[in-house]
This record gives C-alpha cells, structure tokens and sequence, in this order.
C-alpha cells in the first residue's frame, strides 16, 4: 500500500488554548496500514495527566498483585496469568475498608482507576467544548462508564456489600458474569440485555462508520468543517 504523506496536520490554531498542545507530530506506517498514519499532536491538559498518572497507579497495582500470586516467577506468571485475579473483599466486610491483603487492596486499586476513567471523560468533554465540536462521544463514553459505575460501585452499594464488584482477572471476571447471569435469570433470554447489546455493538458500528468516512472525504477537506 503507497502511503503518500505531506507536511503534518497540526490542528485548530485560531482561538485555541495551545499551551498544553504537543508541538511535534510524526508518522507510523503501521498506523498508515488502518486509517490515519500521523501521530500527534498529543494534548493531555490537566484532567489527561491526571487520568493517565491514575490509570498508571491501576495498572501496576493489579499487575503487581499477580505478580505477588505467581510468587515473583516469571515463568508461573506466564503459564497463571489468565487464572490471577485481585479480588474484592468477602461478603462478612459489608462496605467496610477490611485489611490490604483481604480486599483493602482491591479498594485501593479501584478508586484509583475511578479517577482515571472519569478524569478521562471530563478530558474529553472539555476537549469537545473547547474546539466547538459536539458532544456525542462525549455521551457515548458517559454510557459505558454508567455500566462501569453502575457494576462496580452503586450495585455494590445497594447492597451493602463490596463483594459484589467485580473482580479484576480475565477469567476471573468471566466467571463474574457467568455467575451473575444463573443468580438472575439467563441473560441470553433477557430483552433488555439484548437491546444493550445492540445499541452497544450498534454505536460502535456507527462510530467506526463515521470516522470511515470522515477519513474518505479528508481529501476534499471533510476533516476541515470546524475551520
């Protein structure tokens, strides 16, 4: 495939906040294979870093819990990784903090990945806002974080419980779902459960479609409408 490339796009520059925007931008050629081959420039902001530093924090504290299970071998790590799993504390701690080892940690890695998912999508709102485009993205993350929030942190709360969260392992968190599903009916014959589905899949559908064309018509300036 020919990837024909010119000088890079740099973005809006009239009334735009660029004290934050990253001044550079480079090409990919694997990124050229699948859509746009520029990357940059990046602007992070505030709610960005903050975001990215919390995301960080999840990540290396969950990574770190499988590694503490593998007993710090890497070889166990690798053969276990799909069975590891930071789970949230038994069901007798009610919505109390309990100690690290038995649910504390879990705690800890959640909030964390609280701020991170939601630090992100003020990023992007105020993104939206700032370049004078919709919101619809927007909205479309504040849906699945709903269902984030909704598993994670008010059904627990309902509940009275932090045991009902959901574990944080790939397996682990399968058989979650699997479990919840016989507790409250076969999802696979729930209505409502197959309409999210269809919006959920459906959405992203129309999202990739979008992006698709916008990126068709980028020769003719499509990209260029808010200018």
């Amino acid at each position: 495939q020919v990837q024909v490339r010119g000088a890079p796009e740099m973005g809006m520059v009239e009334g735009v906040d660029l004290a934050n925007r990253g001044r550079g931008a480079t090409f990919s050629s694997l990124a050229g294979w699948f859509g746009n081959a520029q990357l940059g420039p990046i602007y992070l902001g505030t709610m960005g870093v903050i975001s990215l530093f919390s995301g960080l924090v999840w990540f290396t504290m969950v990574g770190g819990w499988f590694w503490y299970q593998a007993g710090f071998n890497p070889a166990v790590f690798l053969r276990d990784l799909f069975w590891l799993s930071l789970d949230p504390p038994d069901a007798s701690y009610g919505l109390s903090f309990p100690p690290l080892a038995e649910g504390g940690y879990f705690l800890i890695a959640s909030f964390f990945l609280l701020i991170s998912v939601l630090s992100w999508w003020v990023r992007s709102y105020l993104r939206a806002e700032a370049l004078g485009m919709g919101k619809h993205v927007c909205w479309a993350f504040a849906s699945a974080i709903w269902l984030f929030l909704v598993l994670g942190l008010i059904r627990p709360i309902l509940l009275g419980s932090w045991s009902e969260a959901v574990p944080y392992g790939i397996f682990t968190h399968l058989d979650w779902t699997n479990n919840f599903s016989l507790a409250y009916g076969n999802l696979f014959y729930n209505p409502f459960h197959a309409l999210s589905i269809v919006f959920l899949y459906g959405s992203a559908l129309l999202f990739a479609m979008h992006g698709a064309t916008i990126l068709a018509v980028s020769r003719f300036g499509g990209d260029r409408e808010l200018e």
